[in-house]
This record gives C-alpha cells, structure tokens and sequence, in this order.
C-alpha cells in the first residue's frame, strides 16, 4: 500500500536535561505542513584505494540528525518552537521551577522530545530537538494560517521495533518508555488555527516614549523586564526575597506584570510601597498617579543601584496595543536565528555507544529580524530609516488568550518602496532589535514572550 503522509501526527515533550526526556508526557504538536523525524546524515569519508571505485573504503563519522518542522499556529506546539527558540527561563532562578517561559534570550539550549505516529506503521521518537532557525510567517494575501517553520537539530532517532511507545524494549540506544502509567498518544487540538486577521502588530516611535517607571533598589541591585514578568535582583544576582511572594509578585522577586495589582505605573508604586507603606523592604518607585501600561517599559536590564528612570510608551489602552499599527500590511515574518554550533563526541546509553553530531549543542548568539510588506501609507517608516532612528517597541499581539511577543529597539536595515504603472505603493521593510538597558546582557531582550513552555 502507498504510504500517505496525511497518516503521521507528531506529539512533544519538552527536556530538562538535553537530549533526556522524563518520559512522563505528550502533548500533540499540532496541524503539521511539513516534518521529517528521519533526516539523517552519516558523515562518511571516502578512502580511495587500488580499483575502479573512488570510494574503495568508507570512514565513518559522526551521526547528523536534522528535524525540519513546520507547523501551523494551533495548540501549543508553535509556541514551544518559537519559544525555545527564544529561550527557556525557570522564573524562580533557583532551578526545578514549574514556570517556565520565553522571557528573553537565554546562553543555554532548550531542547524538547518528539514522537511521531504513523497509523499502520509505527512510531519515532527523536530527542534532543533543538530549534536552530525559527520563522513565524502570515500571509494577509494569499490566506491560509499562521505557521512556524522550525529548522532543528536533533541527538538521535529512533524507531519503535515493537511498534508501541516503549523504546525501552528494543535494545536500540534510546530506552524511553512512554507507556508507563498508562501513557497514550494525545489528540489532535481542538480549535482552530490563527489566521493572519488574528495577528494584531503594533508598534510604538520615539516620540511616543513619555511614561516613565523610576525604580530605586538597594546597592548593587537591578531589574529585568520582559513581556510578561519584571524580575528584581540583589547585589548577588539573585531574586530579591525582599519583594516576597503573594498577588502580582508570583515568586520571590518576580512580578506578574499583567496582574491587576501591578498593570500600571501607579499600581507599581503601590506595590513597591511608596504610598501605601506596606514595602518591599530597599525598593521605592516614584509615580503614583500614572496608568499607563507597565508591559509596555522598555524591555531590558537596568541597575538599580540608585534611583533609575525607564522609559515606557504613554497608553493605558486596555488591550495592550502600541499607539501606531502596521497597517494593510501583506506578509510578516518574524526570523530568530541562533548561529547553534553542534558538539560531535562519542555517547554511551545502556549498551550502545554512538558516534553523533549533535552530543551537544552550543548555543550561539541570536539574530531577531521582523520583516513587513505592506501597502504605503505616509512617510513615517521611511523618516524613521532615513534618519537612522530606532523603533522602540514593536508587539505582535494573538489576542489575550492566546499571547504576545514584544521586540525592543529595532533598526531598520533596509526599505524598499519599488514603483509600477497602475498598481499600489507597496513597502518593504526589515528590522533587527538589540534590546534595551545598562546592565549585564541586556541585548537578550531584543525578544520577549508571555506565554508558558
């Protein structure tokens, strides 16, 4: 019979430990476009000998493992794509956090399992998936759905010889067991995916930046943040136990900027104590009055170490959108691409020994690019490239039960306006981010997300 692609599903589990799944669940990936759990590479060196062949003898190298996986927006399976590709960060900073999230650019791999499912057929598991290049794409003029297109490498893959979910029995090199507790493979996601009309993306100039979070911490301390969470630390780069743990402050130290006691400027100032003196003991913020957005600070790491102004974008808007929108636009991709740098060596699991590529992942520094085509409205992109100005704050907004993703200090790098006989003014545009702050890596929030991995 011929084998029909419309036959395989592909369920994730996402890894502590590279390369090492718990084993414990499975959550289905979604509706695929395109997927390959057996791209596999044995780089092989020709020996040339006496005779007729070139390749006489081979020398075998390292096992290469690639995951191409492209996905429509449904479920949560992009967002793990999307959001190891930014990062994984544990909120409590301690390690064994439960909260895991894309609050920023990270200096360590977060890798997930994926198990594919091919009725009649069998299973594939392959772990370690780590998303190398990752692009979000919609397209406001063709239709279809949002998709994340993931290019991946992987540790190792393996088929199911007892055509079950229990690697274990096979003898091979993986002996992951996902049968255990009753374990079956998860149903396809129920709701529908996003189309490009869901996608909202905003984004603020420099002239909108007029509220202003000025935050005083004790000696040697300084903040983080993010999309959803602003982070305090001590002189020792830890949480600040001082801002203790009960409403908007979700953990020691980490504040739940959508909580209702801390979406405001002014809510802030409550928080931290100002006015109302509850306190959080060396921390003061100045402004009680202002009900602009706290998500929408600057994303960044700032010192603390004396009285610090942030700036923020002026709108108390409800839903969170910038002041400007890119509007009638026709495509936007939004590109990470981290520069990983594989780590060949010589594994040892149970009784096997391999050779691979990827025993490793190193992770390398990440470029963040928006790239927007868009029917011509006025001269304010334009303005902003000619002069060499940044955008502030660009947000990519799903809608509030679905999430966000905000990117900070972009430059336009380049723009195109080409002219036909007859036809609209078209724009195309492409923006790198840096992040934004004075302190540490503050270039890791060039991106933010607020959703859970």
């Amino acid at each position: 019979m011929v084998r029909l692609t419309q036959n395989v599903e592909a369920a994730f589990e996402g890894e502590t430990n590279y390369s090492d799944p718990a084993d414990s669940s499975l959550t289905h990936i979604g509706l695929l476009d395109t997927f390959d759990p057996r791209q596999i590479e044995m780089n092989i060196t020709p020996v040339p000998s006496l005779g007729q062949s070139t390749d006489a003898h081979h020398a075998k190298g390292p096992i290469d493992v690639q995951v191409p996986i492209k996905v429509a927006c449904q479920g949560t399976g992009w967002k793990q794509l999307l959001g190891r590709a930014i990062g994984a960060t544990d909120l409590d900073d301690a390690g064994g956090g439960s909260t895991l999230v894309p609050h920023k650019l990270t200096t360590g791999v977060s890798s997930m399992a994926v198990m594919a499912k091919e009725y009649g057929v069998g299973f594939t598991l392959v772990t370690g998936v780590v998303p190398n290049d990752v692009t979000l794409e919609a397209d406001y003029t063709t239709g279809g759905y949002i998709t994340v297109d993931a290019q991946c490498s992987a540790f190792f893959t393996q088929d199911s010889a007892s055509n079950d979910m229990n690697f274990s029995n096979d003898g091979g090199f993986l002996v992951d067991d996902y049968t255990d507790g009753g374990l079956t493979f998860p149903a396809a996601p129920t709701d529908e995916p996003l189309l490009p009309s869901d996608l909202t993306v905003s984004y603020a100039k420099s002239s909108n930046l007029e509220t202003e979070l000025t935050i005083d911490g004790p000696p040697g301390s300084y903040i983080e943040i993010g999309e959803k969470y602003l982070k305090t630390y001590d002189a020792n780069s830890v949480l600040d136990s001082n801002v203790s743990s009960g409403g908007a402050v979700t953990a020691n130290g980490v504040v739940n900027l959508t909580h209702g006691s801390a979406e405001t400027i002014g809510d802030l100032d409550d928080l931290f104590g100002t006015t109302s003196g509850a306190g959080k003991t060396g921390w003061a913020v100045n402004s009680s009055t202002d009900n602009s957005l706290s998500v929408n600070l600057l994303k960044g790491i700032y010192s603390t170490d004396t009285s610090r102004t942030i700036q923020g974008v002026n709108t108390n808007a409800a839903n969170g959108l910038l002041p400007n929108t890119f509007d009638n636009l026709k495509t936007v991709a939004l590109k990470i691409v981290n520069n990983n740098t594989p780590i060949p060596g010589k594994v040892t699991r149970g009784s096997g020994t391999k050779w691979l590529q990827n025993a490793n992942i190193g992770r390398g520094k990440s470029d963040v690019t928006l790239d927007i085509t868009m029917t011509a409205e006025n001269e304010d992109l334009y303005t902003i490239y000619n002069t060499g100005a940044v955008i502030p704050l660009v947000r990519l907004d799903f809608g509030s039960t679905v999430g966000s993703i905000a990117l900070t200090n972009g430059t336009i790098t380049s723009f195109s306006r080409p002219l036909s006989g007859g036809g609209e003014v078209v724009d195309s545009l492409s923006i790198k981010f840096k992040g934004a702050g004075d302190f540490g890596n503050f270039s890791s929030f060039a991106i933010s997300a607020d959703w859970e991995l």
